[in-house]
């Protein structure tokens, strides 16, 4: 078992890094204060690729392993949690399009979609339909040749903002459950789509936050993804790479938090001594990397079980997503303790991250969904011969 990353590896996280500090750092703060959605950014970022990292080469992807994707995505979260949030989500989504989606649909959006060109939002949770995804009543009628979709769906990032969306709708009998479920993309601006309220949120503020609703929208029967019925098997292969990117999300958030508390370690004297010398403090300090480092091992397992197609890629996404977002808040949390009150107040970057890593904890099936599923497979007769 290799820990190191290749020279390419490296390459791809110092690329990140050097795109962090120079289009995301100094615009970040304002970004949030203000809830502008920096699409010109995000369209930077998509001519390094990182708009379709592990999108398919058919659609120019880079086809890259989850594993390597969490090392651009920790970077820039290090800085910006919230706009990176919004570029895993169009990762997820774009990729989504271009391994599911018909010739026609892969050719009207794909390339657009790599390039950051356009963007696209994800479309499953409803307002009554959050944990039990598989309970969602949004429906897709077939009519003629295409389909109708009616209903709404809550919580959507970047709605309002982006050109594509690829929903999550009930074609099958009412009860139908997980069964019954097909994905589709449908462009953002079809007829008898509507937007509702931009959310006023605790964090995240640099990505619009919208209910959508649709009325008898139409789509053409091409814009179905994969086959009837495959909608929630391609929602919960997201969900597995959406954990591990959400979890990433929180690792870096809580690497530039604790980068922060280390200057400031040295920078902040108090009875004239550098606040670095006592020895709480620094106690504090190793527990934050100790639960850090933890994290961020446990994510990268999570990533390579799912590059080989583990049998329990699932539940070590689990695990990595509630240990690494958990972890990361709190690191976060007492990285804002360590600056005392300046930790508080904007000119510092601390509560900025604290906010944008507290939704984490829900995002992507809350954490308590995530104990559930890991109970589930331990409770299982085999468990203890997989999940070590």
């Amino acid at each position: 078992m290799n820990f190191e990353l290749s020279e390419e590896q490296r390459a791809f996280a110092e690329s990140a890094r050097d795109f962090a500090r120079a289009e995301l750092a100094p615009h970040a703060a304002h970004w949030d204060a203000e809830a502008i959605f920096p699409k010109e950014t995000i369209a930077k970022a998509g001519e390094l690729g990182f708009c379709g990292l592990y999108a398919p080469e058919s659609i120019d992807g880079l086809a890259l392993p989850r594993l390597d994707a969490t090392l651009v995505f920790e970077e820039l979260a290090a800085l910006d949690p919230s706009t990176t949030a919004f570029i895993t989500i169009h990762n997820m989504a774009t990729w989504m399009l271009g391994t599911w989606g018909s010739a026609a649909v892969r050719a009207r959006w794909g390339q657009a979609l790599t390039s950051g060109a356009r963007l696209a939002s994800y479309c499953l949770t409803e307002p009554g339909a959050g944990s039990d995804a598989a309970s969602l009543k949004t429906r897709a009628e077939r009519d003629g040749d295409g389909y109708l979709i009616t209903g709404s769906k809550a919580f959507i990032s970047g709605a309002g903002s982006t050109d594509v969306l690829i929903v999550m709708a009930r074609t099958g009998a009412p009860g139908s459950g997980a069964a019954g479920i097909s994905a589709f993309a449908v462009p953002a601006d079809a007829p008898g789509i509507a937007y509702g309220k931009k959310e006023e949120k605790m964090g995240w503020n640099s990505q619009p936050t919208r209910q959508i609703s649709f009325d008898q929208v139409r789509v053409p029967a091409d814009h179905l993804l994969g086959q009837e019925g495959d909608g929630f098997k391609i929602a919960m292969k997201g969900l597995d790479g959406g954990r591990i990117n959400i979890a990433t999300c929180s690792i870096g958030a809580a690497q530039g938090a604790l980068d922060a508390a280390q200057r400031y370690l040295h920078e902040r004297r108090q009875f004239g001594r550098p606040l670095a010398d006592f020895q709480a403090l620094q106690f504090k300090l190793a527990d934050m990397a100790t639960e850090l480092v933890a994290a961020r091992q446990m994510v990268r397992l999570a990533a390579s079980k799912l590059d080989a197609g583990h049998a329990d890629a699932s539940v070590y996404c689990a695990m990595a997503k509630r240990f690494a977002t958990d972890a990361g808040f709190e690191v976060c949390n007492q990285a804002l303790q360590i600056h005392g009150g300046y930790g508080y107040i904007r000119e510092y970057p601390l509560e900025r991250l604290l906010r944008d890593a507290r939704v984490h904890q829900i995002l992507e099936g809350t954490n308590e969904i995530m104990r559930v599923i890991i109970a589930r497979r331990m409770l299982q007769d085999n468990a203890t011969e997989t999940i070590r």
